[in-house]
C-alpha cells in the first residue's frame, strides 16, 4: 500500500516533468510551421477538375498539401464511434510513376464508380505525386500505393493501412475483393512510429513538411552535381 501511495503521489511530478518537453515540441512546431509558410509550394491543383470529380459519379476527392486533413475529417461526426473509411490511391505520371500508372488509375476510378452506387461504401480520394510532391514526401510514400485511413474524431488514433499495387496487373476486381473481405486483406497496418502520416514522430514535432521540402530539394539536384560534391568532400577529408 505504501508503495502504491508513493507512486500516486509522484504522478503529478512526473506529469510536470513532461510539460517542458511538450512546451519545446509546441515551440518547435510553431517555428517550423512559420518557416514552412514562407516556402513556395511546388504543387499544382486544378480546383475546377477536383470539384467535378467530387460532385460527379466517382465522388472522388483530390488531395493536396493544404486540404488533405480537412478532407478526411469533413464527414466525421464529433461523437462518432465508427470510423469513416477513406481509400486513397497514390499515383503519378512521368516523374513519379514513369508513365505506368494509367492502368491502376483506371481500375481505381472504375471501383469508385461502383462504390458510388453503394450506401456504406468507403470515401474515395486521389493523390498524384507529380502534382503534390511535398505531400507524398511528408507521407514517405510513392506511386502506386493504396492507403486506407480509418478516421475517428480528433484526437482519436487513426489506423492507416497500406498496399503496394502492381502497375500492370491491378484491376477493379482486386479493389472490390479487398472491400468484400471486410478485413483489409493484403494490406499492412502502419505502426505509429516515425513516419505515420498522422501520428508519426516527425508529425508530432512538426518536421514532416520541412523534411518533405528537403527531400524534394535534393531531388532537384542533378546526379552529376551530387557526385561532384561527394567527390570533393571525400577528397577534402583524405
Amino acid at each position: 500500500m505504501r508503495f502504491s501511495s508513493t507512486i500516486l503521489a509522484a504522478l503529478p511530478a512526473l506529469v510536470a516533468a513532461q510539460d517542458p518537453v511538450d512546451q519545446i515540441r509546441t515551440q518547435v512546431r510553431s517555428l517550423l510551421d512559420q518557416a514552412s509558410s514562407y516556402l513556395p509550394n511546388p504543387g499544382t491543383y486544378d480546383p475546377v477538375a477536383a470539384a467535378q470529380d467530387k460532385a460527379g459519379p466517382l465522388k472522388m476527392s483530390t488531395l493536396t498539401l493544404e486540404n488533405w486533413k480537412d478532407t478526411f475529417y469533413e464527414p466525421v461526426s464529433p461523437d462518432a464511434t465508427k470510423p469513416e473509411e477513406w481509400w486513397v490511391l497514390v499515383s503519378g505520371r512521368n516523374k513519379t510513376c514513369f508513365g505506368r500508372c494509367d492502368k491502376v488509375e483506371e481500375a481505381f476510378k472504375e471501383t469508385a464508380a461502383k462504390f458510388g452506387l453503394l450506401k456504406d461504401a468507403p470515401h474515395m480520394a486521389y493523390l498524384n505525386c507529380d502534382d503534390q510532391p511535398i505531400l507524398c514526401n511528408a507521407w514517405s510514400t510513392a506511386a502506386p500505393n493504396l492507403y486506407i485511413f480509418d478516421v475517428l474524431p480528433s484526437p482519436a488514433p487513426v489506423d492507416v493501412y497500406k498496399k503496394r499495387l502492381n502497375m500492370t496487373t491491378t484491376t477493379s476486381e482486386d479493389f472490390i475483393n479487398i472491400y468484400k473481405s471486410g478485413n483489409k486483406e493484403g494490406l499492412s497496418l502502419q505502426e505509429h512510429g516515425w513516419f505515420h502520416p498522422i501520428h508519426g514522430k516527425v508529425v508530432e514535432w512538426g518536421l514532416a513538411v520541412p523534411v518533405a521540402y528537403l527531400v524534394w530539394a535534393f531531388g532537384l539536384v542533378p546526379n552529376w552535381l551530387f557526385m561532384l560534391v561527394v567527390s570533393f568532400v571525400s577528397r577534402s577529408m583524405m
